[in-house]
């Protein structure tokens, strides 16, 4: 329908929203100063010493050089919940937030694939059982966050070194896909002697279902005929994970 000519205009921006003009190439004062104090904090105290709203800004600084940040911080917390979950969100997720573009996705997305390859870098190439609290780590900071089911396996030698961490499979909320056969087969091709399995539960809660359950058996058993070792299945869940071996499935 047309808009009556006398009807008042509609606000393109919220008033928190509403960008700072960029025809000088600077920051504002206030602007400035607020970025400043902010980088000082974090220098001085670290992550630690600043809530998620002021981490995240620090981060959408680099995306957004020239306008207030924070309104966007705080959508993109109020969407997600905290730190972790925005930096892991999916990139259409991201996006679909208001002020989120290509430049903001990206940036976040930077930040997730180094968090990603410094954990990695604490586990690969080294033995699992004196690492174990490393690889809990590692596989709680790639999975834990995820809005999806993934499926991991993690490959060892004969001296549990892992020698190998690979994605076998992508699935939905609360089902993924798992071929017990391609997971041993891909153990020979690596030379690999062990192996452990690895997923998370998208709803929080790491306890395993009837069908996590029958797969680890059928997993095992194809292992087993081979030579091949099940070290454990671990599930991963937003507070916590569940060991197999610890909670005595295997």
């Amino acid at each position: 329908m047309s808009r009556a000519f006398g009807e008042a205009p509609q606000q393109l921006f919220d008033p928190d929203d509403v960008p700072v003009p960029e025809r000088s190439g600077k920051l504002p004062s206030y602007l400035c100063d607020h970025r400043k104090r902010l980088r000082a904090r974090f220098m001085e105290g670290g992550a630690a010493a600043m809530p998620d709203y002021e981490l995240l800004e620090l981060v959408l600084f680099r995306a957004i050089p020239r306008q207030d940040v924070k309104p966007l911080a705080r959508r993109l917390l109020d969407t997600f919940g905290d730190f972790n979950r925005v930096i892991s969100a999916p990139p259409a997720r991201l996006a679909a937030v208001q002020g989120a573009g290509c430049a903001v996705v990206q940036e976040l997305k930077i930040v997730e694939a180094a968090a990603h390859r410094m954990m990695r870098a604490r586990v690969m190439q080294r033995p699992v059982i004196s690492g174990w609290e490393a690889v809990l780590d590692y596989c709680h900071t790639t999975m834990a966050h995820r809005e999806t089911e993934q499926f991991r396996v993690l490959y060892l030698d004969r001296k549990n070194v892992l020698i190998a961490d690979e994605e076998q499979a992508r699935g939905t909320v609360d089902h993924v896909p798992v071929y017990p056969r391609e997971v041993v087969k891909r153990a020979l091709e690596l030379n690999a002697s062990a192996l452990i399995l690895v997923h998370n539960h998208p709803s929080g809660d790491p306890a395993p279902s009837e069908a996590d359950i029958s797969m680890t058996r059928a997993v095992d058993e194809a292992a087993r005929a081979l030579g091949l070792t099940l070290h454990d299945h671990l599930i991963v869940g937003k507070e916590a994970e569940l060991s197999f071996r610890s909670a005595g499935y295997l």
